[in-house]
């Protein structure tokens, strides 16, 4: 099982600077990966959970890729239907070129409909959209040219390279039948957040085998996004989500996902609102306390 660092690409804290500690901080601690969100609109409803301004996540990663050496890139998630699917293909072939192999995509479909309305983009169809918009990338990752005729985008003999260096792994995020579904037909993993482990256990994984075995297709490997708290007291376990509680809770639950066959983890140090905001510094020690369990003392568990 694999360890990653969510990256805060948002807010008045979130500056160059910030972004590239961020990203050491992973690679030098050992963690295997690290990950950005994506939002384009921020509006009012957008701002709710996460404040202006907001680092694109492509044009950050690019940079990235720069930076760093080791560690793994990703988006969690690309809202596949805020671009082109032609634009998506080229930028994250490019990153993937650019970093030597170490790109992620993760993709989903987002909540605002008023990120949608300022886009004019249909929310109402943002599903369909989505999964169109993945078969148009996924292809033009693995050929020079291709035509595509479709429901929302259409297409003729388009040159799409240079073709990324590795295929990236595509990370489908989402909870519901339909995500599941998704990740099954196009995804490499699926890619849930803020999620009970008894979801997990009892309902989410049984279901995407189901799925995989509906479809005649392998089952994705499981990589959740943990929502991080550390707490002094227990939480109730029927109520609290998975990476929250005390230390003992929290390793319980990184014993059961080994156990559950996850095959990577991302660790999300932020707390869903633009109030509970912390210093970078105290993100990185709650980081530390969980990264004693999970990668050891020198990084390498």
């Amino acid at each position: 099982m694999r360890f990653g660092v969510n990256i805060i690409n948002f807010g008045t804290g979130a500056d160059p600077s910030t972004l590239l500690r961020w990203a050491r901080y992973a690679e030098e601690r050992g963690f295997g990966f690290a990950m950005i969100s994506d939002h384009v609109a921020v509006t009012p409803e957008v701002a709710g959970q996460y404040e202006a301004p907001f680092y694109d996540p492509f044009t950050t990663l690019a940079w990235l890729a720069g930076r760093t050496e080791r560690i793994e890139l990703g988006t969690t998630v690309t809202v596949l239907p805020f671009r082109h699917p032609l634009l998506t293909a080229r930028a994250t072939a490019n990153i993937d070129r650019f970093s030597g192999g170490r790109l992620i995509v993760g993709v989903g479909v987002s909540w605002s409909e008023s990120e949608y309305r300022a886009l004019g983009v249909d929310y109402r169809r943002r599903g369909a959209i989505t999964d169109e918009h993945l078969d148009v990338v996924t292809r033009a990752w693995r050929h020079e040219k291709i035509s595509h005729h479709g429901e929302f985008v259409s297409f003729d003999d388009v040159a799409t390279g240079p073709l990324p260096l590795r295929v990236p792994p595509v990370w489908v995020g989402g909870a519901s039948r339909a995500a599941l579904r998704r990740a099954v037909r196009h995804g490499d993993a699926w890619h849930p957040l803020n999620q009970r482990m008894d979801f997990y256990r009892v309902r989410g994984l049984p279901a995407l085998r189901r799925i995989a075995e509906e479809e005649g297709r392998p089952v994705p490997e499981f990589a959740p996004r943990l929502p991080l708290l550390l707490t002094d007291s227990p939480l109730e376990e029927e109520t609290r989500l998975a990476g929250q509680g005390t230390l003992g809770q929290i390793r319980r639950d990184l014993d059961e996902l080994a156990e559950l066959g996850a095959a990577h983890v991302l660790f999300d140090t932020y707390r869903g609102e633009p109030a509970s905001m912390r210093p970078q510094q105290e993100d990185e020690r709650l980081l530390e306390t969980v990264a004693e369990y999970a990668l050891g003392p020198t990084g390498d568990g």
